[in-house]
């Protein structure tokens, strides 16, 4: 079953070394979606404007399949 990884961006980028192996790229995207909004949840208000948040879902091989983005931005 092939791997996929999920980099997290959000001030400094907290790489994924383990990797989770699931079916196929689909799993991966939903896989992404779910890890997403629990990390956001437990962002608990520290997202602050002008800073961005995002999630990198790559293969095993590191190409780049999805990039999961939350950009947070102050009226003018």
């Amino acid at each position: 079953m092939p791997k996929y990884f999920f980099h997290v961006h959000h001030g400094h980028t907290e790489l994924d070394e383990e990797g989770e192996e699931l079916p196929d790229k689909h799993a991966a995207w939903r896989e992404a979606t779910i890890t997403a909004g629990q990390i956001l949840q437990g962002l608990d208000g520290s997202l602050r404007p002008h800073e961005d948040w995002s999630m990198e879902v790559v293969d095993e091989f590191q190409n780049p399949l999805y990039t999961l983005r939350i950009s947070a931005k102050k009226p003018k």
